[in-house]
């Protein structure tokens, strides 16, 4: 039916519309919306600040940031799944890149053409929803959903580490000085000796004489404008050797994501009551920022801070919140966004649904139910409004999704002493979701306040999000089998049914697959990314024969393992209650037997008797 799935979403979530704003008034949600708040700042700046380098500044952090605002609060008004935590993706940022290098390539206009390519995407996306296409979730398995959920947690810590080791070109140690000259050692600025023609073209423009400019008095930013060179045995390849710096960020990074973890534990401490150690428990990471917070601003070091717009205005002077999608551009070229629109679509798609399946697991016990075609077609409706308005484009974050539903789980009190709390399900609600990107849209306003963020400690957070969405997901349990003996290996219920020898050739094939994802995403070739993701689905499919349908059933089922274990011991304990019965009737029975006396016993006994007797 026409939009019957999208009718069937808005039916489904409207009953629930008030409670969901009434299940957020706690005190976990705020600790949830505080500590994602810090998380997803981050990942928004950084990207504004990669598409400002990749685009020539057309869209850059200010724009990422209005983007994510206006973009995260209606999808947490009006999604199906408020729980989904929107973001951008890296494929989004290689499909940028190319598209600005083909539009400077043939001077187009970037900004039109990309509002063109992105109001086809939205309306392809509308037609998916309109001809109910979300229903081919469910050929997204478990195989397929942990293969991606894994690749983006791997990527969330390779990017964490990545962007530390970083810090060593911004801030180069002397790895090889003498304690002895450190009297002698220093680094000044110099004229160049040899000029290039570019340096002379700038000398010329600014109109600057070098023999009149007093070189050895100059700051570091001040001989690099200037395009000085910096002598001496202080010196690194693009400045002087800065001290103490990128080992103090090594200690913030670290130490964010040892106490982040340590604090998540602390619910399961023997100290305290319970009210303060789930307190604690719930505000681990924020606690986490803002000690670290702290402590770098009374130890002193100049570590690197996170960098906020101070104005509301787009970056560029020369465009405006509204773009016009044909603009300087000829006519043909709404016609030729078709087609990379096309693969935007199955981009956008794939993104959304796959993380809509990962929130939406048996495990998590959600009671409010889905809604795949309703997110999908707030993501589209915001697709279009922010191409005309030059924005970012942005979809469900699957990491970030995680970690907010992990941040909302529901446990039991522990009474007794030692007690494992029990996993009750999800406080389901749109509050959080909705702070969270009110607040960084008010973050223009917090620049006083933002600035003491060391940007380690976000690094930090990103390292604990990466790790912590790992745990839970199958297939790094079943890579853990191939070191491990079998009298050591835990009950998992697949290897209560399936050989042992299956199960490794089921996780070879997942970890094959991830290998070419990860070197897909890599690769110049990331722009097909969303197609390789698409691919998993049919790799799935002849899988069927290689496995059987019950060994597949255990391997590469969605119900969730605590569940599956509950019912096979609930079969088995049937089994040997009957086996039970079984017996005890059959001695029942032979008691019965053996009470009826034999005669021939009855004789011999009488004629003792009597023997005796005599």
């Amino acid at each position: 039916r026409l939009f019957g799935g999208l009718i069937r979403d808005v039916k489904r979530k409207a009953p629930w519309f008030w409670s969901d704003f009434r299940d957020g008034l706690s005190l976990q949600c705020l600790a949830s919306f505080l500590f994602l708040y810090c998380a997803c700042m981050s990942p928004v700046i950084t990207f504004g600040g990669l598409l400002g380098e990749a685009t020539n500044g057309h869209i850059s952090a200010m724009e990422s940031l209005l983007g994510a605002s206006m973009t995260g609060v209606v999808y947490s008004l009006f999604a199906g799944q408020p729980l989904t935590i929107l973001g951008s993706t890296g494929p989004v940022l290689v499909f940028e890149k190319i598209l600005f290098k083909f539009c400077k390539d043939y001077s187009l206009s970037y900004l039109s053409l990309r509002a063109c390519i992105g109001l086809w995407t939205a309306a392809f996306c509308v037609m998916l929803v309109a001809t109910d296409a979300s229903c081919l979730v469910c050929y997204i398995t478990r195989f397929t959903e942990e293969a991606f959920a894994a690749l983006i947690c791997i990527i969330f810590i390779y990017e964490a580490l990545e962007k530390l080791s970083h810090l060593r070109e911004v801030y180069p140690v002397h790895m090889h000085s003498d304690l002895d000259f450190l009297t002698i050692y220093y680094c000044k600025c110099e004229a160049p000796a040899r000029p290039s023609n570019e340096t002379l073209r700038f000398w010329e423009s600014k109109e600057v004489n070098a023999s009149r400019v007093a070189w050895a008095n100059l700051t570091v930013s001040e001989c690099r404008y200037l395009h000085g060179e910096f002598q001496g045995p202080a010196c690194g390849h693009d400045g002087p050797y800065t001290p103490d710096v990128l080992f103090w960020c090594c200690i913030l990074f670290f130490s964010t994501f040892v106490l982040s973890s340590l604090l998540k534990k602390f619910k399961t401490s023997r100290y305290f009551p319970t009210r303060v150690r789930s307190t604690i428990s719930d505000f681990a990471v924020f606690l986490t920022i803002a000690i670290m917070v702290l402590i770098d601003f009374l130890i002193g070091i100049p570590s690197p801070k996170l960098h906020v717009p101070h104005m509301f205005k787009p970056t560029r002077d020369d465009r405006g919140w509204f773009i016009n999608p044909i603009g300087p551009n000829p006519w043909w070229t709404v016609l030729a966004a078709l087609i990379p629109a096309l693969l935007c679509t199955i981009l956008i798609f794939m993104d959304q649904q796959i993380t809509a399946v990962i929130v939406n697991r048996n495990e998590h016990r959600l009671k409010k139910g889905c809604g795949y075609h309703l997110d999908l077609f707030m993501v589209a409706v915001m697709l279009g409004v922010c191409s005309v308005m030059g924005l970012p484009w942005f979809v469900a974050a699957t990491v970030l999704s995680i970690t907010h539903v992990n941040s909302l789980k529901v446990e039991s009190a522990c009474s007794a002493p030692g007690e494992q709390p029990k996993f009750l399900g999800i406080r389901e609600q749109r509050v959080t979701g909705l702070m969270i990107f009110v607040l960084m849209g008010c973050s223009v306003f917090f620049t006083s306040v933002l600035k003491f963020v060391p940007m380690p400690v976000l690094y930090g957070v990103f390292l604990y999000m990466g790790v912590s969405s790992l745990r839970g997901i199958q297939f790094f349990d079943r890579l853990k089998l191939f070191w491990m003996p079998a009298k050591h290996q835990p009950d998992f219920i697949y290897l209560r049914h399936v050989p042992l020898r299956k199960v490794h050739f089921f996780t070879v094939i997942q970890l094959i697959c991830l290998v070419l994802l990860w070197a897909i995403k890599v690769s110049p070739a990331a722009i097909i990314f969303p197609m390789m993701v698409l691919a998993l689905v049919f790799v799935r499919k002849v899988m069927d024969f290689c496995f059987s349908k019950r060994e597949l059933s255990f391997l590469d089922d969605l119900m969730p393992e605590s569940k599956k274990k509950k019912l096979d011991d609930a079969k088995n304990e049937a089994k040997e209650e009957e086996l039970k019965l079984g017996k005890t009737s059959n001695m029942d029975i032979a008691k019965q037997s053996s009470d009826r006396p034999d005669p021939s016993e009855i004789n011999l006994s009488d004629e003792m008797s009597k023997t005796t007797v005599w």
